[in-house]
């Protein structure tokens, strides 16, 4: 979704020369509905948009699928990027640009389903239960609502119970980024992860943080 037209079809061109097959909205809520139809495997959303900001959109296009998304924007606040990654985004690309860099960070997406550790086969620990295969994840019985993104962090970090996982690993293996990234873009979906799991950094059940070191899943009674 990009309202304009110079950007969207040069971007159109370079993914199509990549071999990606690619739609395009220049609206926030044509975009929405088409998403929501089509079934698209990514959405790249940009946040100024004409008819309705593409931080709505992205709450509303969660609340509907689990798409990967990817928001494109010329906003670099950190704040507003902390914001949008909370408020379910995949990844996020500040203009300018250009297809081979947008093409990247969408194979790097899309890559996830062959980067978390564990296999096939589901992970329990306590009350938790994460499968792989069928991509769910249940506490207590009750299936939790998480993004892909959140699915494969948790999974990589259950299939590990136990085990003090780095940020850095974290970031190499689950946002398939060979040379790092920023910390905070872990913090804030963990954050995200804690709070679908009832907990909180201060208050841990499941996701335990080691200052300095990483993140760990254990079981409450562990």
């Amino acid at each position: 979704m990009e309202d304009d037209p110079a950007i969207r079809t040069a971007l159109m061109r370079g993914l199509t020369e990549r071999g990606h097959a690619v739609d395009s909205a220049a609206a926030g809520m044509p975009g929405l509905q088409a998403a929501v139809a089509n079934a698209p495997d990514i959405v790249v959303l940009d946040l100024g948009l004409p008819d309705v900001d593409g931080t709505v959109v992205l709450r509303m296009l969660r609340g509907a699928s689990r798409v990967p998304v990817i928001v494109a924007t010329a906003r670099d606040d950190e704040q507003e990027i902390v914001a949008v990654l909370d408020a379910g985004a995949d990844d996020y690309l500040v203009k300018p640009f250009g297809a081979a860099q947008l093409d990247a960070r969408i194979r790097a997406v899309l890559r996830r389903g062959d980067t978390v550790r564990g296999g096939d086969e589901t992970v329990v620990v306590g009350g938790l239960r994460v499968d792989p295969r069928g991509r769910r994840a249940a506490l207590d019985g009750r299936e939790l609502d998480l993004t892909p993104r959140e699915f494969d962090l948790l999974h990589h970090l259950a299939a590990r119970a136990g085990e003090v996982v780095s940020k850095r690993e974290l970031l190499t293996e689950v946002w398939q980024l060979p040379y790092g990234g920023a910390d905070k873009t872990v913090d804030v979906h963990l954050s995200w992860l804690r709070r679908k799991l009832g907990e909180t950094a201060q208050e841990p059940r499941y996701l335990h943080s080691v200052r300095g070191v990483g993140v760990r899943v254990s079981a409450p009674d562990a």
